[in-house]
């Protein structure tokens, strides 16, 4: 149960961020601490566990036979990252409070900030892989939101959108092949898949499974060619930047590929794949980051070569290899959050990050620029610094690989010169801003920050310089336990060491650096160069991309919808044609060998009113009142139909929604003219006529081959198990409150985005008013008739007490908070008739959206509340109780599931039917709030 904490109180917290609007920043900083402070010291309590070897679970039930469960595990990979989202988002959050200024919305920021802390939480937690990837879309979403946070600036709404398209086509690709690995292995759950790993390789979708999840893992952490999405993410705020985009969000890919290394790792598509893609982001990134002027633009080309060089060690597919990689994981966490952090406190206390401007800042702000060059030098892989550890692991793997056969020995060459280029931007970041002369044009006088604003770095510095000198007490127990978890419980014998003796790493460190310095030197030529290339824009190519697929798609929809209702009509009815048609001339028989039901005279008459019916309706249909009487007709002999072949609640539902529906179409029917006017020639009467007979003699031949065949129905379970099991006896409103109970949710949920997207389309629409009828007759002046007046009133408590007497008995007869729902509304409604949106406005406020809210969210807590007493979500609890003057009662959980299904129908119908009856008033002012 405390790992289901861990990502709980992280949630919990951007709850509480969001409401401290009000508060100080001080106060506002110290609420939102307290949830991952928490979380941490619960991680720092089962850490101990894990380093042993034991791998933590927790799972609650959720849908058992789809293999969809909530579930949690904690092995040492996963306690890595957890430690490193915990402990980087609380300084993070630290850091925010003084780089934010008083017109940012800090509450809006740090809500934001816990949400996505809660997504990587949950993405790094999760064994279950399609849970994996619900929290995977949730980063894409609330990394979304937070790059968007400057939204009035045009560059970071670009940003946000290009980075939710690249992610978010990566996550539905990811989705595809998490889909066919639980296809593959016959299981969703993480352990099951992980230890499948012959079944996977040997599968002939292996391949297409491998590209699917890699697509995912490269989009993410921002891979050639995806790689354009991340330095546009720069616009958003350096906080976000530091946490999202060197610390987590990108390392998200990057966990995808540790956390699936044991069942995909091991083949040569893997090595070509990943290594090659690791290589190539690694070089190209680290060119293109010496020529950027912008310090972010820098930083974010320098983390997509780090996270190259990551995928590169991957891609080797050696132990050692591995172990390099989840070190490096670490020291670029550390070192590219503090320089972040740096860069953030340059460009609040000089208003800029250009670094043409950025010179001489030694001498206003000493100490941030020590802080950031120990950074820098980390991250150039300078002795005694945590990066010159894990680039000698990585060097020295190079040197062990046969990535591309005989001229493998291109991977240690290629790897130097990315490293050399890293020396450079490095200490291009280091002189070009700190040193080298005066800063030009700086829109503020220099100095250094609050004091506390620089604790954050001080920490992640120190970090640095602690295990770059003392690895092995630092960071070995933490590498052993997520190496293990990766490479499947075997872990190779390493040493980490400042010093190796003189070795071949060690030599191309050396040239590294100073072939890194000769080019930071020699970079004017470079520049040059850079200079005669033809410019290349990946924002502008992006754009440009889309605006291509969007005339492509709208051409495509030009084609296709060019407003015709009877086009669109006639075309999902051919394709319905055709594609239940052509089945039927497969069958030898149409008729089976079971007899069908004798047509007695009450079913036929029953079956030839409904017939006249619909045949009125298309008769008639220019005539909107005569065919809106026929279509009735056809309803209510539907609803007999129901009540014939014993289903009284089917028919309960249908008289119901009947009576609601043909109030709706009349208010809708008043804005449209009373008659429409005649407008199909006779060829496309004679079209249409063929092809709804072909309709019906498909329709009618699949049913009689239906009817006339035994049919095996899953209606014998719910009989025998809707009692035991439900606690009710009726069938009907069990399954929909308990054994289906979860589609019910979504129905609902469906219901109260419909009403809200109606009331959205209506509000202050204009709409043409007819004055007459379609004989040209004036309405009457009496828009309210005293005697429909008074009987709607004497009907509105005899309607409520059927309402409420129709919902208490709807789980063991008749009955349920739907159709008890829509009996509310409809004597609601009968008041709006009677007496019109004014006079119930004087009389009653209703917030109809607030309804709609209260109503689904008590529906929800009701199916959580099952996982308190660890049931499955939305499991019916039920109890029979003596209770005085009553006797023997029965209680049961459903009837507060039940409640807000109420509740919800009662609020989207009023909406639905209060925003059409609106319209008709004459006065906006009068109405009823909705």
């Amino acid at each position: 149960m405390t790992l289901l904490w861990i990502p709980l109180l992280s949630l919990f917290g951007s709850i509480i961020s969001s409401l401290t609007g009000k508060l100080t920043r001080n106060q506002s900083t110290g609420l939102t601490l307290l949830m991952p402070v928490i979380a941490l010291a619960m991680t720092v309590n089962l850490a101990p566990a894990v380093f042993a070897g034991e791998v933590i679970r927790y799972s609650a039930q959720w849908v058992p036979l789809l293999g969809l469960n909530l579930s949690f595990r904690l092995d040492g990979l996963a306690l890595l990252f957890v430690f490193m989202i915990l402990g980087i988002g609380i300084l993070v959050i630290f850091y925010a409070r003084y780089y934010l200024s008083s017109k940012d919305s800090m509450p809006k920021l740090y809500a934001y900030l816990m949400l996505f802390m809660t997504a990587m939480l949950g993405i790094v937690m999760s064994n279950n892989v399609l849970q994996l990837w619900l929290f995977w879309e949730l980063t894409s979403i609330s990394s979304f939101l937070l790059i968007s946070y400057w939204w009035h600036k045009s560059e970071a709404r670009k940003g946000a959108r290009m980075a939710l398209t690249i992610t978010g086509g990566g996550g539905l690709a990811l989705l595809a092949g998490l889909l066919l690995l639980g296809d593959i292995v016959g299981s969703y759950n993480l352990d099951t898949i992980l230890a499948s790993r012959a079944i996977i390789q040997e599968h002939a979708l292996y391949e297409v499974t491998l590209i699917l999840v890699l697509l995912g893992a490269f989009t993410k952490s921002a891979q050639f060619p995806f790689h354009f999405w991340l330095p546009h993410a720069m616009a958003a705020p350096t906080p976000v930047s530091a946490y999202l985009h060197s610390a987590t969000m990108v390392k998200a890919g990057i966990f995808l590929l540790a956390r699936f290394y044991p069942a995909l790792a091991g083949t040569e598509l893997w090595f070509i794949l990943v290594g090659l893609t690791g290589l190539a982001t690694l070089l190209f990134a680290a060119y293109v980051a010496l020529f950027k002027h912008d310090l972010k633009g820098l930083l974010a080309y320098s983390t997509i070569s780090h996270l190259g060089l990551i995928t590169l060690l991957f891609g080797l597919d050696t132990e050692l290899a591995t172990v390099a990689a989840i070190f490096h994981i670490i020291n670029h966490a550390t070192f590219k959050a503090s320089l972040f952090m740096a860069t953030g406190i340059i460009d609040h206390e000089t208003g800029t990050r250009d670094m043409r401007k950025l010179n001489g800042m030694w001498r206003f702000m000493p100490y941030t620029a020590t802080l950031a060059m120990v950074a820098a030098a980390a991250m150039a892989g300078v002795p005694l610094l945590n990066g010159f550890l894990s680039k000698e692991m990585f060097f020295a793997e190079t040197l062990h690989q046969q990535l591309l056969g005989s001229m493998s020995w291109l991977v240690p060459v290629l790897a130097t010169v990315a490293a050399a280029f890293s020396v450079a931007y490095s200490a291009r970041f280091i002189h070009d801003v700190f040193f080298n002369g005066e800063p030009v044009s700086l829109p503020k006088e220099p100095s250094e920050p609050p004091r506390y604003m620089r604790i954050p770095i001080e920490v992640l510095v120190a970090l640095c310089l602690v295990v770059g000198m003392f690895p092995h007490f630092v960071v070995d127990g933490i590498l052993k336990a997520a190496s293990t978890a990766v490479l499947g419980g075997y872990v190779p014998e390493f040493k980490i060491a400042i010093w190796h003796g003189f070795n071949l790493p060690l030599l191309m460190s050396g040239i590294a650096v100073c072939g890194g310095l000769l080019i930071y030197t020699q970079r004017k030529y470079l520049f040059q160069f850079q200079a005669s290339l033809p410019p290349l824009n990946a924002k502008k190519a992006f754009d440009g991309s889309v605006y291509v697929m969007i005339k492509w798609c709208q051409r495509k929809i030009s084609a296709i919808e060019n407003g015709s209702l009877q086009r669109y009509l006639m075309l999902m009815l051919m394709v319905v044609l055709i594609s239940a048609g052509w089945p039927l001339f497969e069958m030898s028989q149409l008729v089976g060998g079971k007899q069908p039901t004798p047509v007695d005279v009450h079913n036929g008459i029953g079956a030839a009113l409904l017939m006249i019916g619909a045949i009125g309706t298309v008769i008639w249909h220019r005539s909107r009142m005569v065919s809106l009487l026929m279509i009735s007709v056809v309803g209510l002999m539907v609803s007999v139909a129901f009540t014939r072949f014993s289903a009284p609640d089917l028919a309960l539902t249908q008289l119901t929604v009947e009576v609601v529906t043909i109030i709706l179409l009349m208010l809708a029917l008043f804005f449209l003219p009373q008659r429409s006017p005649k407008e199909s020639s006779s060829i496309r009467v004679l079209r249409d006529l063929g092809i709804a007979s072909a309709i019906g003699v498909v329709v009618g031949s699949i049913c009689y081959a239906l009817i006339t065949r035994p049919l095996e129905s899953i209606s014998d379970f719910f009989l025998a198990n809707a009692k035991t099991g439900g606690g009710g006896t009726n069938v009907v409103n069990v399954i929909l409150v308990d054994f289906r109970g979860f589609d019910t949710l979504g129905e609902i949920c469906v219901l109260g985005i419909a009403a809200l997207g109606i009331y959205k389309l209506l509000v202050n629409l204009p709409l043409f008013m007819p004055g007459s009828d379609s004989e040209g007759r004036p309405w009457a002046k009496e828009r309210y008739p005293l005697l429909l007046a008074s009987i709607s009133q004497s009907l509105l408590p005899l309607a409520l007490l059927v309402s409420f007497y129709i919902f208490l008995r709807g789980h063991n007869l008749p009955g349920g908070g739907f159709i008890a729902g829509l009996v509310t509304a409809i004597a609601f409604i009968l008041q709006y008739i009677a007496h019109g949106s004014h006079w119930i406005a004087e009389r009653l406020t209703i917030n109809y959206r607030k309804i709609i809210a209260s109503g689904i969210a008590i529906a929800l807590f009701t199916g959580v509340g099952s996982w308190v007493f660890g049931r499955p979500f939305m499991t019916t609890w039920f109890e029979y109780f003596d209770i005085p003057l009553i006797g023997k009662i029965e209680l049961a959980s459903a009837l507060v599931f039940d409640l807000g299904v109420y509740i919800t129908v009662v609020g989207a119908t009023l909406m639905i039917l209060a925003s059409l009856g609106k319209l008709t008033a004459s006065a906006h002012k009068d109405e009823v709030k909705v």
